[in-house]
């Protein structure tokens, strides 16, 4: 069966899109099948950087190695018995079609609480919860006490994460893995940054997560999305020199795909 990873949080601006694309393109350029799904219905920023790279493509006439984007089938709502949601369905048939030509399906989910996030949280086999490495959006995991030194509780994300773990359990299949990325971690020794350090680490004690390293604030993700790239495309649409920062992003990807320990990857670019 494939292996279903999801990019999720229920905090918009903390890179979801720019982590979903690089893993599956990164995935795509290793050799795998990877099939994607956005459920953000409203902003699709994941399948318009697919489109982007696709249009990009038919341009340049350059073949670069992609996932493929697919959007969520139609549900007749006359076929739904009493009580069943058209969500459920939607994104259930989405993954039946897909799963025997994959090797990964990833699911981008929107920056809000959702039917279809809720429920693919529960699919998840991979979970990625990117986290910009402030105490803002560290509220999306736990409540802390003014000190920022005492976890007081989890969040509501952090419960649907628990529901989720529960009914695969109910289910008999396998716990998710859930990887919280640190994105946009100062590059300086602050005090701000000790306490998210030592605060992420106290929780994912508590609540059973791993902490990978995310990507850093830079421009060129920025500049990448409108041609639908990622770093591991530069060399191939003819930059010959990657600058500093380039090179120091690359490393990033690098280190965080090791740090996901996905099935049958061996990291190597």
């Amino acid at each position: 069966m494939a292996h279903i990873i999801v990019v999720g949080n229920e905090k918009g601006g903390a890179g979801k899109s720019t982590v979903s694309m690089h893993v599956a393109t990164a995935l795509a350029r290793m050799g795998h099948k990877v099939n994607t799904l956005d459920l953000d219905l409203r902003q699709r920023s994941l399948a318009r950087y697919a489109e982007n790279r696709a249009d990009y493509m038919r341009q340049t006439g350059i073949d670069l190695p992609s996932p493929v984007c697919h959007d969520l089938p139609e549900i007749d709502p006359s076929a739904l018995k009493p009580g069943e949601n058209v969500y459920d369905h939607r994104l259930s048939a989405a993954v039946a079609r897909l799963e025997p030509d994959s090797d990964f399906i990833l699911i981008d989910c929107p920056g809000s609480h959702t039917r279809l996030s809720q429920v693919a949280h529960s699919l998840a086999d991979t979970l990625i919860t990117p986290l910009n490495d402030s105490f803002v959006d560290f509220d999306l995991l736990a409540r802390i006490d003014p000190g920022a030194e005492r976890i007081l509780g989890p969040s509501v994300y952090s419960e649907m994460v628990w529901n989720a773990r529960q009914l695969r359990a109910q289910a008999g299949l396998k716990p998710i893995d859930w990887v919280v990325i640190r994105n946009r971690v100062g590059t300086q020794r602050m005090v701000n940054k000790e306490k998210m350090q030592r605060a992420v680490r106290l929780l994912s004690e508590r609540i059973g997560f791993r902490v990978a390293p995310g990507f850093s604030e830079r421009v060129i993700f920025r500049e990448l999305f409108p041609r639908g790239l990622t770093l591991l495309d530069l060399k191939d649409i003819g930059v010959k020199q990657l600058n500093i920062s380039n090179v120091a992003a690359r490393q990033e990807l690098r280190d965080m795909m090791k740090e996901l320990h996905l099935p049958g990857v061996e990291v190597a670019f």
